[in-house]
């Protein structure tokens, strides 16, 4: 569980070194940088905007209180404070971080170390023994475990926490480590032991999909279960809960509608024109499964939840779908292998033979752009699956995703176009070529010849995501 802190900071160390995020403190509490993918640089960013939106919006409201307080649960090396401090939105406000007690003792080492940080503070001396690591005027660094809520009580008391003040809890992604139990006793400590408080809670929701078992096993293998997700599903399931543990007003979206409401449309084009990028499906699909949520109690009456004015676009009446065809299911010889990918191309070259190429997927035991062709026969009533013989295999299958295949005769088949990477599109045209014969009934049957095509001919392939089709001009095909 302490290693996904880590993790998450390098994460976020990347995604501001891309501009994604302005952030001059990470790099500093974090030491090691290691470059992300484009996909987890956006899923940082919205999570970054997300929080801060909301403990900006927390401090906005309360602004003409004389005292408040931020209370970040498992911390660990964000750089919240240091950010808030820089732009001077903590005159009157106090910072309380906590985490494990050796992840606080080396953030509060790496504080003392680094100058930017420990003037930003003004370190007090004499502190640092026991649960508080490291103090100053308006920052506590407190290390004691969460799910121990009788010392956490203790510690912040120590610390001089006030019960009375506006109080924003934040748990990013923190929650979810606790057992049930121990996490929802302090959602419920917290609405009933401060007067005026606030929540601001970013996890993981949708564990019943492929894209939420896959989520679950990541969290699993690392040693860090999702604990929340089975008994908390969804975002109804997280605004009952926080409703069932004494808070009054609660607002809760994913992280799609999230970016949908309140990132202006010239933010967009500034984050779309950071690094190549065009894996909208999979960014969709990581945004429906984060959620943020606030609840409050005790606020004035002005003040609402902090998501409650943000605008969600509505879909108005029913989806409607243009049409539908029924599809029968065939029987299969055995589980196939090969065809659990995306950004491929099926086509059907001979009547009962599918041959499939590129897109990604599992090969060998490993997540790949796939490298080899895969074919499809159906014969004696049930589908039979293989690999593909390339006549030359010397000549290497580029792997690219998001191309075309035209079959243009029964032996001929055109690729155009695709990827790789966002970054390297110019792949070219290449002919497949196969036996004219159609009597096979093995996979084993099928070879097929990579061909590549003239340069002269390469500038019009240099796309991905498109389309082709067969045409007749000037009576050619």
């Amino acid at each position: 569980v302490q290693g996904t802190g880590g993790s998450s900071a390098v994460s976020k160390c990347s995604a501001a070194a891309r501009g994604y995020i302005q952030d001059r403190f990470l790099q500093l509490l974090v030491g090691r940088r290691r470059r992300r993918a484009p996909l987890v640089h956006r899923g940082y960013y919205i999570r970054a905007r997300a929080v801060d939106h909301c403990v900006q919006d927390f401090l906005l409201k309360t602004q003409s209180h004389p005292r408040t307080q931020i209370v970040s649960l498992g911390a660990g090396f964000d750089s919240l404070y240091f950010r808030l401090k820089d732009v001077g939105l903590l005159h009157h406000t106090v910072v309380y971080e906590v985490d494990f007690p050796n992840v606080a003792c080396q953030k509060a080492a790496l504080i003392k170390r680094m100058k930017d940080l420990s003037a930003l503070v003004g370190h007090i001396e004499g502190e640092g023994l026991g649960v508080i690591t490291f103090s100053g005027e308006d920052y506590k660094l407190l290390g004691v475990d969460l799910s121990e809520l009788s010392d956490l009580e203790r510690a912040l008391e120590e610390a001089g926490l006030d019960n009375e003040i506006p109080t924003l809890f934040l748990a990013e992604v923190v929650l979810t480590y606790m057992e049930n139990s121990r996490s929802d006793a302090l959602i419920q400590w917290a609405a009933e032991h401060f007067s005026q408080a606030c929540f601001l809670l970013y996890e993981q929701m949708h564990p019943e999909d492929p894209f939420g078992r896959v989520m679950q096993q990541h969290f699993s293998h690392l040693n860090s279960a999702l604990n929340s997700l089975a008994q908390y599903p969804d975002c109804e399931a997280q605004q009952r809960r926080f409703f069932e543990k004494g808070w009054t007003e609660c607002s809760v979206m994913d992280m799609n509608d999230f970016f949908t409401s309140c990132t202006p449309e010239d933010e967009q084009e500034r984050v779309q024109a950071l690094e190549p990028f065009d894996e909208y499906e999979e960014w969709h699909l990581k945004c429906s499964h984060y959620f943020v949520l606030t609840a409050s109690k005790g606020m004035e009456p002005s003040w609402t939840p902090l998501l409650s004015n943000m605008t969600v676009p509505c879909h108005d009446g029913p989806v409607r779908i243009s049409g539908s065809i029924t599809a029968a299911v065939c029987t299969t010889h055995s589980e196939m292998s090969g065809l659990r990918r995306y950004g491929h191309r099926s086509v059907l070259i001979k009547p009962n033979v599918i041959l499939t190429t590129g897109g990604f997927g599992e090969e060998d035991g490993h997540h790949c752009r796939m490298r080899n062709f895969h074919v499809l026969i159906k014969h004696a009533g049930y589908w039979k699956a293989g690999y593909v013989k390339k006549e030359n295999p010397h000549k290497r299958w580029d792997e690219r995703l998001y191309h075309t295949v035209s079959c243009l005769s029964n032996s001929l088949a055109l690729v155009v176009g695709g990827r790789t990477s966002p970054s390297h599109a110019g792949l070219g045209m290449v002919w497949l070529k196969f036996p004219e014969t159609c009597n096979v009934s093995e996979p084993d049957d099928i070879t097929v010849e990579l061909v590549s095509l003239q340069p002269a001919a390469e500038p019009s392939a240099l796309r991905w995501r498109h389309s082709t089709t067969e045409v007749i001009f000037k009576g050619k095909k």
